[in-house]
């Protein structure tokens, strides 16, 4: 059995598509560009906001001071609109209780700018089920860089064979093959089983219970 399981956020614990994708959609909208549809942004999201704010952007406008310009007004929206539409997924509040019962501890890794991961995970799952929370900071590498989970592991004091990190995209898998520790894949989120198994997830759960059987096997 694992003791401490590191949890990606969007596409893993909750469903944000919706409110990235409108938040998103509004800016172009705002500024006269295309907007995309909403399943789009399943291959925009995953590595931080800079990248999904360029990535929404018409090619020619993927220039650094664009879409840091950009950025600024996708901030400003989503702040306003980040929890319109998110809810965790199905099964998920249970399986944190059920894991957290058990003496597990629990955290948050994400490549989401570390403001919107405080508040979601407060507002959403309040304070009791994450030992730690870390969103994508200043100066700190993000996913697939295992930098998040060597300060994870370091914080709760959490040995990296008894350490777990869960998500829905290649970029989670790849976090934990580089930081040492077993990776789990969900085929409910953003990016889906295929992707999971050709990045060498270690298991790939389909629903909430398989990944808490997972677990505490």
């Amino acid at each position: 059995m694992f003791q401490c399981c590191i949890f990606d956020l969007d596409g893993t614990l909750i469903d944000s598509l919706e409110d990235l994708a409108d938040a998103c959609n509004w800016v172009l909208k705002e500024n006269g560009l295309p907007t995309h549809p909403v399943d789009a942004y399943r291959r925009f999201v995953g590595d931080g906001a800079y990248k999904l704010v360029e990535r929404m952007l018409p090619e020619p406008m993927r220039d650094e001071q664009i879409v840091v310009q950009y950025k600024a007004l996708f901030d400003k929206r989503y702040n306003g609109h980040y929890l319109d539409k998110t809810r965790p997924y199905p099964g998920v509040m249970d399986l944190l209780a059920h894991l957290k019962e058990k003496g597990l501890q629990l955290a948050v890794l994400s490549n989401k700018p570390n403001q919107f991961v405080q508040k979601i995970c407060r507002e959403v799952f309040g304070e009791g089920f994450f030992a730690a929370v870390w969103g994508q900071r200043d100066g700190a590498a993000k996913k697939p860089a295992p930098d998040g989970v060597f300060a994870i592991l370091k914080e709760l004091q959490a040995a990296p064979e008894e350490a777990l990190l869960i998500g829905d995209s290649n970029v989670d898998i790849q976090t934990a093959k580089n930081a040492g520790i077993a990776g789990a894949g969900v085929s409910w989120g953003f990016r889906g089983r295929q992707e999971l198994k050709e990045a060498g997830a270690d298991f790939i759960a389909d629903d909430a219970a398989q990944l808490e059987t997972y677990i505490l096997a």
